[in-house]
């Protein structure tokens, strides 16, 4: 652990990432005097200079200069120049998830939401639910949430909630007091040997969380399961099983596809929930945030006004256009389960005719490991537009192309085509589709950016 009584500069690397910025802010906050980099510049980099933040663009050995601490996210690798010229200059270097760690550990309650899939909109809930004067948390969400207009929201309680991402076992250096498993899935197989690794992973960060604290775990989740064998503390389930502690019944859709569904706590009906986002999955996220929430507020009826109330943080389910009837749609779902859920739940809107679904597959390693599980994950979309792979912190090794995942596309009967560029994808759109068409773009990258092209072109 650093001392942080004996640092006052601190420099991020990859100050533009959605937790870094966040960590920044808070540790701004705490009055540490704050400097970062990132690789190019962006709304999020604008927005902390804007603040009065030091931020470059590029990465620098020059940027090292009057440094007590530098952090660095996971995608930076030893030979940055600024890492390096720390590391040479003696200066204490940590990683992000090490920052986090070390921010939480000043908070009583803290709480770390952990999951294949799921984290985002979890955390998004619960920062709802518990998003009031009295407990006035401090919450770290893994995009821009509507609630706190932000990524981050800075409280004065003892009050902390944010992501525990397993990428790397990044999240072993957190220490809850209430630790949540939404799922557990194969993922990030550039890191982890196999599924044992991940399930291990997983149960590790379980014996982090603190002996008065709680694990809440999908009940109903395969491999969630499995934990139970090495957790020993007090534990909470989740699920659609009665035998979960609380768990959804009677659930129905509306012709948007959005859930109405019986919260029941140890076979107790407790309240009934009506999201406004759709999808079996988004169930599944809101027990998993009832449950945690239920350790601070008892209300049922406040819950169940503001979770009904619910909108997602952004690139999650986001409408980003609508033109003559034409709905587009951006979804940040990168897995092939994540995947599959979406546009299963999309299936539900009784109103669309097509589904056109843009998808930029994120990491090659990802996108190598997971070919066949992406091939299957479609069958719910009309059509698939794949684009080139988003490489994110990876270098292309030739080993793997969206070609590939086409071939696997038509092997299984899926309609697909492959497109070199966005605009030959916007172009080929605004010919094709009708009015009651969805369209959505997938991905983890900057798939985003097509939705917007063709809501542009559509409206001209």
């Amino acid at each position: 652990m650093i001392d942080m009584s004996t640092i006052q500069r601190i420099h991020l690397i990859g100050i533009g990432g959605v937790s870094v910025s966040a960590i920044a802010e808070i540790l701004h906050t705490n009055g540490y005097e704050i400097s970062g980099s990132d690789m190019s510049s962006s709304s999020t980099t604008e927005a902390l200079k804007n603040k009065g933040f030091k931020i470059y663009i590029g990465h620098s050995a020059d940027h090292i200069k009057s440094i007590d601490l530098v952090v660095y996210t996971s995608a930076v690798s030893a030979e940055n120049p600024e890492l390096s010229e720390a590391i040479a200059k003696g200066i204490p270097c940590i990683s992000r998830a090490e920052m986090l760690g070390e921010i939480m550990s000043s908070y009583q309650d803290s709480i770390a939401i952990s999951g294949t899939h799921g984290k985002t909109t979890t955390t998004s809930m619960v920062t709802r639910l518990l998003n009031d004067t009295t407990l006035d948390p401090t919450a770290l969400v893994g995009g821009f949430f509507s609630d706190i207009k932000s990524n981050v929201r800075i409280g004065k309680s003892a009050l902390f909630i944010t992501e525990a991402c397993e990428y790397k076992e990044s999240f072993l250096s957190f220490y809850p007091k209430i630790g949540v498993i939404l799922n557990i899935d194969e993922d990030h197989l550039d890191y982890y040997r196999d599924l044992e690794h991940i399930v291990s992973s997983f149960a590790k960060f379980t014996e982090n969380i603190q002996e008065e604290g709680v694990l809440i775990l999908n009940g109903d989740d395969y491999n969630s399961k499995k934990i139970k064998a090495y957790y020993h503390g007090r534990l909470i389930t989740f699920g659609m099983n009665s035998e979960c502690d609380f768990n959804a019944k009677n659930v129905v859709y509306n012709h948007l596809g959005f859930p109405t569904f019986d919260v029941y706590h140890k076979d107790q009906l407790k309240t009934q929930i009506a999201l406004s986002i759709p999808g079996q999955h988004n169930v599944y996220n809101a027990l998993a945030a009832i449950a945690t929430a239920s350790e601070f507020i008892q209300d049922f009826e406040l819950i169940q006004s503001r979770l009904n109330s619910f909108t997602n943080a952004k690139r999650r389910f986001e409408q980003i256009g609508k033109v003559n009837d034409i709905i587009i749609i951006d979804e940040y779902a990168h897995h092939p389960s994540e995947i599959k859920a979406t546009l299963q739940a999309t299936r539900r809107i009784e109103s669309m005719h097509r589904l056109y679904c843009i998808f930029q597959p994120h990491t090659y390693s990802r996108t190598k490991e997971l070919l066949h599980e992406f091939a299957g994950s479609f069958k719910y979309a009309d059509e698939v537009l794949l684009t080139n792979i988003y490489a994110a912190r990876e270098m292309d090794k030739g080993e793997i192309h969206s070609k590939d995942l086409l071939r696997e596309l038509l092997a299984e009967g899926v309609n697909a085509l492959f497109f070199e560029t966005f605009d030959e994808i916007v172009t080929y759109l605004a010919s094709k589709c009708q009015p009651y068409d969805y369209v959505m773009t997938i991905g983890a990258g900057d798939v985003n950016k097509i939705g917007y092209r063709l809501t542009e072109t559509l409206g001209k």
